[in-house]
């Protein structure tokens, strides 16, 4: 993905999504679930030793292929789950899943991950959605170790740690949310030397925030870069064409 041009199965997503959102009034469906990781974020950014490995949107970018390396060997999970091979994972598959992965979940918080990552509302979890829905549990429960292996992946705990080192690098206030001014400010002006165009971090924030609220919720900041990355967007470009 060029940094001069957004990611066409992105933009494709992030306008399909903010549609839905739009049309449903569906927000407050991910009120609950945004305050917790919000909550999360500001506790794991006040932890942190403040360095980063990150120092542009190049830099992030560059670490594309390793994130969608660790990410990728979720499919195996997905698909196994996935008992009826229809492309998705409904609410009693998921139950299953977790359970067998050793993911402890009480009903209610099921049931808002549930809500939260079935983006389009067809009661039904797609493979991206799947990926979102790990990394969340992951952040929130801290899954023991052998939990992790079970998700098909040996690389998935740093993969997940990378990601969410991603977005402390752009959450410049640690206030748990993305706002435009701050990641611009992140992006441009810590280290001058790798500016980024001005229109492209616009560009990018606006690809992230569905709701268009001026915020950024990590939920918001994975359905984003998992697109950029790359995973499973054949289907989207088909459309587009």
């Amino acid at each position: 993905m060029g940094t001069s041009h957004p990611c066409p199965p992105l933009k494709y997503l992030s306008n399909k999504v903010r549609g839905m959102l739009c049309h449903c009034g569906s927000q407050n469906k991910y009120a609950r679930l945004d305050a917790r990781l919000e909550k999360k974020m500001i506790e794991v950014k006040k932890s942190s030793s403040g360095h980063s490995n990150f120092k542009s949107i190049d830099s992030v970018i560059l670490r594309f292929p390793q994130f969608k390396d660790g990410l990728k060997n979720i499919k195996s999970v997905f698909e196994q789950y996935d008992e009826d091979s229809n492309g998705t994972i409904d609410r009693e598959e998921l139950k299953k899943c977790l359970e067998e992965l050793q993911l402890h979940l009480k009903e209610e918080e099921i049931e808002d991950l549930f809500k939260s990552c079935d983006i389009d509302g067809s009661e039904g979890i797609q493979f991206n959605e799947f990926i979102v829905l790990l990394c969340l549990i992951y952040l929130l429960t801290t899954p023991s170790s052998s939990s992790m292996s079970k998700m098909g992946s040996p690389q998935l705990k740093a993969t997940f740690d990378a990601i969410v080192e991603v977005f402390l690098f752009l959450d410049k206030n640690g206030d748990g949310r993305l706002n435009k001014k701050d990641m611009v400010k992140t992006l441009n002006e810590s280290y001058p030397r790798e500016k980024s165009p001005a229109h492209v971090t616009r560009t990018r924030f606006e690809e992230m925030d569905w709701d268009r609220n001026g915020k950024v919720s990590f939920r918001e900041f994975l359905f984003a870069l998992i697109s950029w990355i790359g995973i499973d967007n054949d289907e989207e470009i088909a459309e587009m064409e």
